[in-house]
């Protein structure tokens, strides 16, 4: 035997007592039983309570009514929320936009402040070259000083020693107009080709003259004629000379010298004592007198003797059976820093070129000195005739040249 459920939908009838056209639905459960012979017995189910009363659906009504209320809060609730989202959605745009902005500027003003930074390394990097350099020079102009400083130091200390001489007051006196403190006379060596010759006249008129025929025709006797050619003679003097001293390390200046002894012994002697160290000395590598001062210089090998025996000065030698004080001072080695020179054409010398290797020396040259001494030829008293042949090398030497008068 089988059970079925079914259900039943019973429709209610027109309610007349609150005249209504209302109709009510009653859903029954029935229960039924199948045999197998098919037969079946209807069971009605207990009835489900009503949901669809008046009451009921006032409630639905009313509870409907709340929601909708509630809903209607809650749209104005998410419009005001929509509303401060827009407004802040809006005013997120305005920051991000502004901060937009705010970035661009600051990266152009980071950029601008980087060059600018830039810049000022790059002043600061040339300004300390510039300091650099400065630096530079002025420590090389420091050493410079220092150096200047030592050597005019040395230059007191060795102007505060010099040799003493014995100077005599004569009783004549000269204006300081007429007074020289410094008198150089250029010594000139004049090479001399081969087949020249150098006369110098008394008088510059009669080397003028000469001068003025360039070429001159000298009979030699026997039919022989030479020319000659005739040339001004040009020398090179100085016009100005600055010469830097300094104290030399090996040489020292002996002074005080007695007069009595020849100078082979006073050398020897002086060589001995000054060459032993118990006397400060050392290992001798020349010794030789001055004779214009009356001094001796002492040369060593040693370039760390002379300044311990010129501090000492004074020193007792020994000079035959006596003891003699000798004075030691600094020696001076003079170096030419400034010179400048003018050239100048001797006013009583001229040169004579083109002179043929014909006969002797010595008969040659006599034969020019006359015909440039007769006035019938233009020439006047010689002073000094120099012949120099073919194949030969000479050299005169010109003394005391000034701008009026050279003597050969």
């Amino acid at each position: 035997m089988q059970h079925h459920t079914a259900t039943c939908l019973l429709l209610g009838k027109r309610n007349r007592k609150n005249k209504c056209d209302l109709r009510t639905d009653r859903r029954l459960d029935i229960t039924f039983t199948m045999s197998s012979d098919e037969d079946f017995s209807l069971v009605l189910a207990d009835p489900q309570p009503l949901e669809y009363t008046l009451e009921g659906i006032k409630a639905l009504i009313t509870n409907y009514k709340k929601k909708h209320e509630q809903l209607i809060q809650e749209q104005q609730e998410l419009a005001t929320s929509r509303d401060d989202r827009r407004d802040m959605t809006e005013k997120c745009k305005q920051r991000s936009v502004k901060l937009a902005q705010d970035l661009k500027e600051d990266q152009r003003s980071y950029k601008e402040q980087i060059e600018n930074e830039k810049a000022k390394l790059n002043s600061m990097k040339q300004e300390e070259s510039e300091l650099m350099k400065e630096i530079q020079k002025a420590e090389e102009a420091l050493k410079e000083e220092e150096a200047e400083k030592d050597h005019l130091k040395q230059q007191s200390e060795v102007f505060t020693a010099v040799p003493e001489r014995e100077v005599v007051f004569t009783g004549s006196t000269e204006s300081e107009a007429d007074t020289q403190t410094f008198e150089m006379k250029p010594r000139v060596v004049y090479p001399m080709e081969g087949g020249t010759a150098l006369i110098t006249f008394e008088e510059d008129v009669v080397a003028r003259k000469i001068l003025e025929s360039k070429t001159h025709q000298v009979d030699l006797g026997g039919g022989c004629i030479i020319t000659v050619e005739v040339r001004p003679v040009h020398l090179m003097l100085p016009r100005l000379v600055e010469i830097d001293s300094e104290v030399s390390p090996q040489h020292i200046l002996i002074s005080n010298l007695p007069t009595n002894l020849d100078t082979e012994t006073l050398l020897n002697k002086l060589e001995i004592h000054f060459s032993k160290s118990k006397h400060g000395g050392g290992e001798v590598e020349n010794c030789e007198m001055l004779p214009d001062s009356g001094t001796v210089v002492l040369t060593f090998v040693d370039k760390h003797i002379a300044r311990g025996l010129t501090d000492a000065e004074y020193h007792d030698v020994k000079l035959q059976q006596k003891t003699h004080r000798v004075r030691v001072t600094p020696f001076l080695n003079g170096k030419i820093t400034n010179l400048k020179t003018k050239m100048l054409a001797c006013p009583r010398t001229v040169l004579l070129t083109g002179i043929p290797n014909v006969m002797e020396r010595e008969t040659l040259q006599d034969l020019l000195e006359i015909h440039f001494q007769k006035s019938s030829n233009g020439g006047g008293e010689i002073e000094v005739f120099l012949y120099n042949p073919l194949g030969q090398n000479t050299s005169a030497l010109f003394e005391g040249v000034s701008e009026d008068k050279e003597e050969k």
